[in-house]
């Protein structure tokens, strides 16, 4: 790795090692600032008959080298740096999921408390996390045992206890993994790398308990005090780990490490990163989801704190049979607005897992496809929300009335009124055939309320920006801002209830080229016409017990953003509640489809 001076950098080449695909982009420095300018891609070829990681980097560097008419490479397959006379770049960066990422197994004294925290840490440096060992995880002590053996992590991550206090608890948890002798998944001559970061008084005991057939690290308690919550040290450490170890033994890395001028990171990390840096940049709170065939991941930044969550079975292919089963199909076909037959869907379905790159061919397929990913969204969010709390096992100050009810933290800190800016990515998001689509997707599955922003990640470029954010913050921003993210415009939604056709909000829309007045009844959608780059201001009188981000029948003036959809209002009221009679929903669905032209083929089909 060398020392980079971000002065002297021009031309930039970043990829993302995927479990399928390498993707490349290049970013150059020109009048208007760092744009992205070019973009290919290749299969990824880090598993058998290939196993060398790079092969799949060089195909999909040509690419973006035949593209753009500059020479990339040089005769042996090496990237040209720095860049001279109209060949190579000044900086190269990857990130990386392919193998199956960074996978971890986690293990803490209370399930609720230090374990929590270490999933935390963990997630949030990028991991899916395989399995968490807690001794209140009522499995008894020889099904645990069986679980850390079967399991091949390729680390693992012990905490437990507050500093100064008992050691015994956490030194027992380290005493169920040690004659476990748990095997790393890559590499057979390296030692399993594990972190202790718990009670600091258990250190020594900690060392005593694993012998040289391991590699012990230990970091400063995730969980110094019961209040507090220290996760930096343990995600450095993770990163660390991650290069030296997974990546130094998977397949090809080696070489790739060699290539890098900052280190590898794996995928999740990086877009939570570049979601941290523009939320910290705005001084906002924003909410990201990246759905993908077998996973669903879900960032969040709220008041700075930032956390991720994988919903592993929550996928569009390979996972969708798992959606359909969680969600039902009754739920799903709540946003159909016309009669498909079950036995049909539950063919889709298949048909999808076993063919998991096909895409819609009709325009009910479509709409179908959408409708199961409402609700992968919608049921990924839930689980966001119950990750994403305030600090368990802390006493909250309670009154007499609260001592039988009182629960001991663990409050969700995901707060969709104050949430600022929601990104979408992932397939099914980013490649609908109209943004609208994507627009309504998000709030139907994430149903934001009061003024929200929507985006969507154009070419999930992501990742490369996460890594670009750590040694060069104003290319990834500029980059960001300008070339990575699609703004579909800005949602205006009501909080609160009421029977359809009763008065909602009265809106008055002001700006140039738009001057707007109405009002909203409950159950109604209404789509403004407000462009890319446009902004406007809103005024809006909400009803009685209607909150729209002031507080109930309180008035909003607010400045809102077009995009490429433009300013929706939505009045159909939070919680976000579908009308439970078939007839009645899907007359409500086909008002709301109609309101934004979500299908024009379909209303054209259907007219003719």
């Amino acid at each position: 790795m060398t020392t980079i001076d971000p002065d002297t950098v021009d031309v930039i080449l970043a990829t993302d090692c995927g479990s399928t695909t390498t993707k490349a982009i290049l970013i150059r420095k020109t009048d208007q600032g760092y744009r992205q300018t070019h973009r290919g891609e290749a299969p990824s070829t880090v598993e058998a008959p290939f196993a060398d990681v790079t092969m799949g980097v060089v195909n999909a560097v040509t690419e973006v080298s035949e593209l753009a008419g500059r020479r990339l490479l040089d005769k042996h397959g090496k990237i040209i740096q720095p860049a001279r006379g109209g060949k190579g770049c000044d900086l190269y960066i990857s990130t990386s999921s392919a193998g199956g990422g960074l996978q971890m197994l986690v293990a803490g004294v209370v399930r609720q408390m230090t374990a929590e925290s270490a999933k935390r840490a963990a997630l949030g440096a990028g991991a899916i996390v395989m399995d968490v060992i807690a001794s209140n995880d009522k499995r008894r002590p020889h099904a645990q045992i069986q679980r850390i053996r079967e399991l091949r992590p390729d680390m693992i991550l012990i905490s437990g206890g507050t500093d100064g206090g008992t050691t015994t608890h956490v030194v027992q948890i380290a005493e169920l993994i040690a004659p476990a002798k748990p095997q790393p998944r890559f590499g057979r001559d390296y030692r399993m790398p594990i972190i202790f970061a718990g009670n600091t008084n258990a250190a020594p005991l900690i060392q005593n308990v694993f012998d040289d057939s391991v590699d012990l690290s230990i970091v400063a308690n995730l969980r110094p005090v019961l209040e507090r919550e220290n996760l930096g040290p343990a995600r450095d450490e993770i990163h660390n780990l991650f290069l030296e170890h997974v990546m130094a033994h998977a397949p090809g890395y080696d070489k790739l490490m060699e290539w890098v001028d900052a280190p590898i990171m794996p995928t999740p990390a990086a877009v939570g990163n570049i979601l941290q840096t523009i939320a910290q940049e705005q001084g906002i709170n924003a909410v990201g989801v990246d759905i993908g065939g077998a996973t669903t991941d879900v960032f969040s930044v709220f008041d700075g704190t930032f956390n991720r969550t994988v919903s592993a079975n929550l996928g569009m292919s390979y996972s969708i049979s798992n959606v359909c089963a969680e969600a039902t199909l009754p739920k799903i076909l709540r946003w159909v607005h016309f009669e498909m037959d079950e036995r049909e869907l539950r063919n889709r379905v298949k048909n999808k897992m076993i063919r998991p790159t096909t895409i819609p061919q009709t325009v009910e397929a479509l709409i179908f496809e959408q409708a199961v990913a409402r609700e992968a969204l919608r049921l990924a969010y839930g689980q966001h929300k119950e990750f994403a709390t305030t600090l368990k096992g802390i006493q909250q100050q309670r009154t007499v009335g609260d001592t039988f009810s009182q629960e001991l933290g663990g409050q969700t800190i995901v707060d969709n009124m104050a949430l600022d800016l929601l990104v979408g990515s992932g397939g099914v998001l980013s490649h609908a055939p109209r943004m609208h689509q994507t627009a309504m997707m998000l709030i139907d599955a994430f149903a934001p309320e009061g003024v929200t922003r929507l985006a969507k990640d154009s070419i999930f470029m992501m990742p490369h920006l996460g890594v670009l954010a750590q040694v060069h913050p104003k290319a990834a921003m500029e980059v960001f801002q300008r070339d990575c993210l699609i703004y579909l415009g800005t949602c205006v939604a009501a909080k609160g209830t009421g029977k359809p056709g009763r008065p909602c909000f009265e809106y008055a829309v002001k700006g140039p080229g738009i001057d707007e007045r109405g009002e909203m009844t409950f159950g109604e959608l209404k789509l403004l016409e407000l462009g890319p780059g446009q902004t406007a201001t809103i005024t809006a009188d909400p009803a009685r017990g209607v909150n729209l981000g002031a507080g109930a029948g309180r008035r909003i003036v607010q400045r809102v953003e077009g995009g490429t959809v433009g300013l929706i209002l939505d009045a159909r009221g939070r919680p976000l509640q579908l009308p439970e009679d078939r007839d009645a929903c899907r007359r409500a669905i086909e008002q709301w489809t109609s309101s934004l032209d979500l299908y024009p083929q379909l209303a054209t089909a259907v007219a003719s």
